[in-house]
Formats: structure tokens, sequence, C-alpha cells
């Protein structure tokens, strides 16, 4: 039964040889074990409680949650392969949930690098330079995604009260404040801006030749700049967000209120922050306590 899926992998779905190996070996494995567990169970006789089970002991044995999915998702082709062309009579892997896999802490910048990069004598009064300086600020001050940091115009700027109107998902529009810094740091870019390219857009943010300015150039530049200052190898506009986030909690800003700044709609989403600066705490007590 496997070498006849195998085969319909290879020639029919015309599957990648690394997964034709990879199904090949998860499905060698799973027979194995059921098995040993039994030697009249067979693959028309597995139920849903001998793959969890296996699962289980995969997870006991210290592999990842995306190396369990991969082998669940393994037996849950091969039984759509099998049910189909009647080898089996049912399909014991369709309603099998796999382990939730870890979701990753976000990467952040050190308060101490961004104060490095931004603080920094190389900045020169070039409209690149200028803007490119503007961009790490905006994006470090106020926690805005690189989406809604290219749809911004002029008008959504409120420089009295020093707040920022922003369009989020589905159009979710929300008010950020900002500081003085930052208000300085808009006005300069603008008067620049303004002075050497021939603007052709609403934009705050515009290309060399005056249109808007394109998420992908704007990744780009954020790339360009924390490289000045980190050796992370991911340094996108969204670890500015990350690292706004990870700031202000650590600097005693509620939960609650980071949430609304970043326009989460679910608390849960950015707990995840509490992890990364308990991670960051966790650091600072190996490193200061003389018994840590």
């Amino acid at each position: 039964m496997i070498e006849h899926f195998l085969d319909y992998l290879r020639y029919e779905r015309n599957r990648s040889k690394l997964t034709v190996i990879r199904y090949e070996q998860a499905l060698v494995a799973f027979q194995s074990y059921f098995e040993q567990l039994d030697e009249n169970i067979s693959w028309a006789s597995v139920d849903a409680d001998i793959i969890r089970r296996w699962m289980e002991e995969l997870m006991d044995k210290g592999e990842k949650a995306t190396t369990v999915n991969t082998n669940l998702s393994a037996l849950r082709s091969f039984y759509r392969f099998a049910l189909a062309r009647k080898m089996v009579d049912a399909d014991p892997a369709n309603h099998v949930l796999g382990p939730k896999k870890d979701k990753p802490l976000p990467q952040f910048v050190k308060e101490t690098d961004m104060n490095r990069l931004i603080d920094g004598e190389e900045w020169e009064d070039s409209f690149k330079d200028v803007r490119a300086r503007t961009i790490i600020i905006l994006l470090y001050e106020t926690g805005i995604r690189r989406s809604e940091m290219v749809g911004i115009d002029d008008s959504d700027i409120d420089f009295v009260n020093r707040q920022l109107k922003v369009t989020g998902k589905r159009d979710k529009q929300r008010i950020v404040p900002f500081g003085e810094e930052l208000a300085n740091v808009l006005q300069h870019y603008m008067e620049v801006r303004d002075s050497e390219v021939e603007r052709q857009t609403t934009a705050l943010l515009v290309n060399d030749h005056g249109g808007r300015l394109s998420s992908g150039v704007a990744y780009q530049i954020v790339k360009k700049q924390l490289g000045r200052v980190t050796s992370m190898n991911k340094r996108s506009p969204h670890v500015l967000r990350h690292s706004f986030a990870t700031a202000m909690l650590n600097n005693g800003a509620g939960l609650e209120s980071v949430k609304q700044l970043l326009g989460h709609e679910s608390i849960g989403t950015t707990e995840i922050y509490t992890h990364t600066t308990f991670e960051q705490l966790k650091r600072v007590y190996k490193e200061a306590h003389p018994r840590g």
C-alpha cells in the first residue's frame, strides 16, 4: 500500500523528491509502531486512538510540533488515497488534530541600539537620508505597520495635538499619539521633501520621483538601516513594531494601552510581548545576580 501511494505522489501528483522521502519515512515509522503494538493490526484496522498515541510518543521523544504535524499530514494524505481506492473502509486520520506549533518570540532591537542608530552622526541632510531616518523614527516611536505608514497622507498628521490617523487592517482607523521628537523630524522631512522633490501625490512618504513610497522600498530602507546596528537576520519594519511594543512594556506601559496603540483586536495578540520582556528580564537576572 505504501509503494502504491508513493508512486501516486511521484507520477500523478508530481510531488518533489524530498516530499516523497519524508512521507515514506513517516509511513514506514508509523507502520512499525502499530505492528509492535499488535501484530494483528493493519492499515485497515488502525483507529484514531492509535494515531494519537503515536503522536504523543513522538512528542515525548522530543520531536518538534512541526515534525509531528508533517507525519500526521503524511497519514492524512495516505488514508485519503487509500479510501478513494477502497483499500480501507475508513479514514482514522481525518479528525485527528496535530499539536499546536510553538510561536517564535518576536524579535526586537534593543533600546541602546535604537538610540545609537537614531542619534548617530552618520546621517546626512540629503532627501534620502532624511527620509530614511524619518521612517525609522516613525515606525519605532508609533509602532504602526509598514502598510499603515506608506498609506499616511499629510492631512493625517495633526501637529497641534500631536496625533496621527492611520488606517489598519480591514480599513479600520485609529489615532496614534506621538511626541515632540517625531513632530520635529516629520516637519524637517516635509521641508526637505518639498524643496527637493516634485510631489505627485498627497502621501507623506514619497519616492525619488514624487510618487507614493511603496511598501517594498520602505522594507529595503529599514533593512539597510537596521543592518548598521544589529546582525539579526530579520531586519524588517515589523521588527520596529516589535521593538516599540517591547520598549513600551519594559518602561511601564500597560498591556491594554499597548494593545490599543498597536491596533490589535485581541489582548492575546499583544500578550506575546510579555514573553519577550520576560526573556529579557531573565537575561538581566542571569547577568546581574551573583548566583544567577
